[in-house]
């Protein structure tokens, strides 16, 4: 017997500290850090570089990574809102738990932060640099997909698979509360997480057997071109996160992810350039 769906309802919530909640999301987002750390970090120390180096890089990602992933929430889909009160957007973009954040944004913060980075640490190009950190960030998109999953946010539309979940603590979509109501919905969150795990193991793989052999900016660019080529259909799949998306022919996540792809075509196009000169 094929399962009709799967009821999903975890507390957001794993427990509190004098009054203080413990997020599910909260403690994927610090995996993602840690994690990426250990991977960096091990990468770094296998290529004859400081674990000091690997934290520098850090906490330029860290900090990246929240700032550009907040404003880019806000430019990207509450434009209004940023608009109309800047001051209340530059403290809601500061202020925790960080209800708000676009991955597009976060790219945009990270490729920054790794060209300042490079600024301050000479003997490093700045495609060596993205090499290795492309590999924690795909680590990190599982996380943090897996935290949206157990937020039960950025929902994927109805679905009759077998594997389709239903929402049970979804408000938006279901407005009367009522659980015999909730539609089986695609877990796009879990499509994105499994994807993103899967493209960091191909690349800590590739790089394990091929650092020495390969040209710099190979692995950017081809991450670039899956992660975001893999983004856009995805969005097929999934609700709008804001209204003024309704009346689009796509979506904002599909119209950022098309420059990103471009870029990493151009990572391609110039690393090749690069290696036969």
């Amino acid at each position: 017997m094929l399962i009709a769906s799967i009821s999903w309802s975890p507390d957001p919530t794993i427990f509190e500290i004098f009054g203080f909640p413990v997020r599910w999301y909260g403690l994927f987002f610090a995996i993602a850090f840690l994690a990426g750390f250990r991977v960096v970090n091990y990468m770094f120390k296998h290529e004859g570089r400081s674990s000091e180096q690997a934290d520098q890089l850090l906490m330029y990602a860290m900090v990246a990574t929240i700032v550009g992933a907040r404003a880019g929430h806000y430019f990207f889909y509450e434009f209004p809102l940023l608009q109309a009160d800047p001051i209340r957007f530059f403290l809601q973009m500061i202020t925790p738990p960080f209800s708000g954040l676009a991955s597009h944004g976060a790219a945009v913060g990270l490729f920054t932060a790794f060209y300042l980075y490079v600024k301050k640490n000479p003997g490093q190009s700045y495609l060596y640099v993205t090499d290795r950190m492309v590999v924690a960030v795909a680590l990190a998109g599982f996380c943090i997909r897996m935290g949206n999953l157990m937020n039960s946010e950025i929902i994927g539309k109805p679905t009759n698979l077998p594997w389709g979940f239903k929402f049970l603590k979804d408000t938006e979509f279901n407005l009367s509360g009522d659980p015999s109501l909730v539609l089986a919905r695609h877990p796009s969150q879990l499509y994105e997480a499994l994807s993103c795990l899967l493209i960091f193991a191909l690349l800590l793989w590739f790089w394990s057997k091929k650092k020495k052999d390969t040209q710099e900016g190979l692995m950017t660019g081809y991450f670039m071109i899956v992660l975001f080529t893999l983004r856009f259909f995805y969005e097929f799949l999934k609700e709008n996160q804001s209204s003024f998306e309704n009346n689009l022919t796509l979506n904002m996540g599909q119209i950022l992810s098309i420059p990103a792809v471009l870029f990493g075509i151009g990572v391609l196009m110039y690393s090749n350039k690069k290696a036969k000169a």
